[in-house]
């Protein structure tokens, strides 16, 4: 996971390497007599060969400076307030009281090897191995080319899906290994118990590898090409709710190759609104038994920019065990958000290109699959398209939801007379209802913020800022 250098001087030489091996191959053609055909044809399929390599090239060094580095900025970690992680409370104040002076920085760069300098006390020390245990999702470049397209990376279109890629690896944790799993990079396994955690979080990221493929049902490759029952074609651009959809048809379509995915269910709410009998339909077994529940909300909280007043419905959702998190970001910028600290929010950023990894070898590096630093940002920058994602795994579960959500969804100081929650739930089935509930954005009008055509995506994150203790 080290970082791409910022200098263009590693990558030139490499350029001139293709150039000069592919020179030689161009001067055997000048054995040929001066008028043939043949020579023509082949010295101009060569030039064409060359000119797609050298392309190929300067795109890959471009990535590599475009996404492959972050701006550092310092900012303050308050010691006083507590720092929420998809619904676990983490707490400066349970650490032995330090000096300033003595603070320390609990992530450097975004993909550092080295172990992480010790941070004083279970509050912040549970922080960062829980936080360190996500699993991130980054454009990855050169892999194997995407079906009707000539795509060996996303770098620039695909933040949006590797966004829904951490949201539903997340889910997928919970379901296998259970939300307290935690992944310790520098600590060997010691046992059966370890071996077979290793082996589950291995599976699940390679469920997520980059390439077409049975074994890879959830790669970025397959939700691709299923984005295309969406009116999606390569290299466009996802909003929250598309990719809502996408994700479901591609659990769908894996279920059907996968015994493991036989126990899941996905369900995606239509116009901001769940209706339970359908989620029932979805889940109940005919044995009586319960499929586990992925609920996946998408939602729009204003116009061009966030209603403040939803801002602290956002944040308590994210105290909750069975929030998987938030995927969403500022405009043209995709972010996964996972928890918050006054009013900011922590997220996963996929925006850093890395190679691809080869999944399908024997002990794969983990290391490129989860960051180091936690990242933040303002919530009164957050776009309001956005989608909210849960893991329900019992029956109990959900009824739990069911009964206890909508304290959540209703801003406070709104008049009774005027709720306008983030989203709702129906008792019946949307099948069934004759006059569905006034929403007021579509799902097409969620998108306008995501697919404005001709822009490009903001990469360089300069809301985004790193922890230090204080």
């Amino acid at each position: 996971m080290n970082r791409p250098s910022l200098t263009l001087s590693s990558d030139v030489p490499e350029t001139n390497t293709e150039a000069a091996q592919d020179t030689p191959s161009m001067r055997l053609d000048k054995d040929k007599p001066a008028g043939s055909k043949d020579n023509g044809r082949d010295s101009s399929d060569d030039l064409l060969d060359l000119k797609g390599k050298v392309e190929s090239r300067l795109l890959s060094m471009w990535n590599n400076v475009k996404f492959g580095w972050t701006v550092k900025l310092k900012t303050s970690f308050s010691k006083e307030s507590p720092v929420w992680l998809l619904g676990r409370c983490y707490h400066r104040k349970l650490s032995p009281t330090g000096s300033l002076e003595s603070s320390t920085e609990i992530g450097t760069e975004a993909t550092a090897q080295q172990p992480i300098e010790q941070i004083y006390g279970e509050g912040i020390e549970g922080f960062k191995s829980d936080f360190i245990s996500k699993i991130w999702m980054t454009y990855r470049r050169e892999f194997p080319t995407m079906s009707g397209s000539t795509f060996t990376t996303d770098c620039g279109w695909g933040c949006m899906l590797r966004s829904g890629q951490m949201m539903l690896a997340q889910a997928l944790v919970c379901h296998f290994l259970g939300r307290s799993w935690r992944w310790s990079p520098e600590k060997p396994i010691q046992n059966a118990r370890e071996f077979q955690e290793d082996c589950l979080h291995r599976m699940i990221i390679k469920w997520f590898g980059d390439k077409s493929s049975v074994n890879s049902p959830l790669s970025i490759h397959h939700m691709v090409r299923l984005g295309e029952t969406l009116g999606k074609k390569p290299g466009d651009w996802y909003g929250p709710a598309s990719v809502a959809h996408c994700l479901k048809a591609v659990m769908t379509a894996a279920s059907k190759e996968n015994y493991e995915f036989d126990n899941l269910e996905v369900y995606v709410a239509q116009d901001s609104t769940i209706y339970i009998q359908d989620v029932y339909s979805c889940c109940r077994l005919p044995n009586g038994g319960w499929k586990s529940l992925i609920l996946l909300v998408p939602v729009k909280l204003g116009t061009d920019k966030l209603n403040s007043i939803y801002g602290p419905c956002l944040t308590s959702l994210l105290t909750l065990d069975f929030c998987i998190g938030i995927i969403g970001g500022r405009p043209k910028h995709s972010l996964y958000f996972i928890g918050y600290q006054d009013d900011r929010l922590i997220h996963l950023d996929p925006h850093y290109c890395q190679e691809m990894i080869d999944v399908w070898q024997p002990n794969f590096s983990l290391q490129t699959f989860h960051c180091r630093s936690p990242r933040k940002m303002p919530l009164s920058k957050m776009d309001p398209s956005c989608c909210v994602g849960f893991y329900l795994a019992t029956q109990h579960d959900f009824e739990t939801f069911v009964n206890i959500i909508t304290s959540f969804l209703i801003p406070q100081g709104v008049s009774a007379n005027f709720e306008y929650p983030i989203f709702t739930l129906h008792n019946g089935s949307q099948s069934s209802v004759m006059d569905p509930p006034n929403i007021r954005y579509s799902i097409y009008e969620t998108e306008q913020n995501w697919v404005t055509p001709n822009t490009h995506d903001s990469d360089t994150d300069f809301e985004s800022e790193e922890f230090v203790l204080v």
